[in-house]
């Protein structure tokens, strides 16, 4: 699938990640964003709202499950082995805040990225990131490129 336009709109409200071609949803995906709720300050552990970018993206060709630290893996995450801990999986799209509210994003280190915690997709439940299913992940991150726009709203 090729997309023209790429744009993804987070909605906190119903934990919905839906990517756009265009004015035309090509994909949903439910995700997970913050159990500590909406915010910008550093350390929050909040999600932000707000126009951001995809800035960089990390993981391309990785392996389902690969767990990243800094961006860069360390080692494979498998089901039944810890799930308390937030795991940065599978592929990251990092956000660049676009607004002076949101401007401390990247600095922050806002990702969309994958889960050991797949069960709990669906609710908030991270620490200010957007995560999806490690396979979502993987397709959303083949889909859009670097500089992808994106929406995330209450």
């Amino acid at each position: 699938m090729s997309l023209h336009q790429p744009r993804i709109e987070v909605t906190i409200g119903n934990q919905c990640l839906r990517l756009f071609d265009g004015s035309t949803v090509v994909r949903e995906w439910p995700c997970s964003t913050s159990r500590f709720g909406i915010g910008f300050t550093e350390g929050s552990n909040k999600t932000p709202l707000g126009s951001f970018v995809v800035k960089e993206k990390h993981g391309g060709g990785a392996e389902s499950g690969t767990i990243f630290k800094s961006r860069k893996a360390v080692g494979l995450w498998q089901p039944g082995m810890d799930i308390t801990s937030d795991f940065v999986l599978t592929r990251i799209l990092w956000l660049h805040g676009l607004e002076p509210r949101n401007a401390n994003t990247f600095q922050r280190y806002i990702y969309i990225h994958g889960t050991n915690d797949e069960k709990g997709i669906g609710r908030p439940g991270s620490h200010g990131c957007v995560r999806l299913k490690n396979r979502d992940v993987i397709e959303l991150f083949d889909l859009v490129p670097v500089g992808t726009q994106v929406w995330i709203g209450e």
